[in-house]
């Protein structure tokens, strides 16, 4: 078993759509980055590299190629799952952590842990999701920013 951690940040604008988890949510701002934003998933990955020992999403999908360009961050995290699967490692569980100031994100909680459940071959059973805010702290406590921590416990499948 190998334990894999990930981290993601993004700025907020108005005009962009809120991607959390492959699942868009209602709200005036959006996650500003090269692909899609989505901080879930990109800690997400960057957790299933780090355990299966490979490279960063960064270096996978770097933010100056255009290929890149408002990539789907649910087709570049089966990608990522297929290249731990391949060299011998699946997700076992997943554990995240949304920080976020506004939208609440208690009422989608179901859907991002049974969108994260099929892009990782996992039962729901074994996808946590949790939503805190900064307490009005920071960039993220201003509505500005949001956050989001990734775990996965990795199983060895081959050796």
């Amino acid at each position: 078993m190998r334990i894999g951690y990930g981290w993601d940040l993004h700025r907020l604008e108005e005009g962009r759509r809120l991607l959390l988890g492959g699942i868009e949510i209602p709200f005036s701002k959006g996650e500003l980055g090269h692909s899609d934003g989505d901080v879930v998933l990109h800690a997400l990955m960057d957790a299933i590299l780090g355990a299966a020992a490979l490279t960063d999403i960064g270096d996978l999908f770097p933010d100056n190629d255009p290929v890149w360009k408002d990539a789907d961050s649910s087709s570049l995290t089966v990608e990522v799952v297929r290249r731990a699967t391949s060299i011998g490692f699946r997700p076992h569980n997943v554990d995240v952590t949304i920080v976020l100031q506004a939208p609440r994100v208690a009422p989608y909680r179901e859907r991002i842990r049974s969108k994260i459940a099929s892009l990782t071959g996992l039962g729901v059973d074994r996808v946590g999701v949790k939503a805190k805010t900064s307490e009005g702290l920071g960039d993220i406590g201003a509505g500005s920013a949001v956050a989001c921590h990734a775990v996965v416990l990795m199983e060895e499948t081959v050796k």
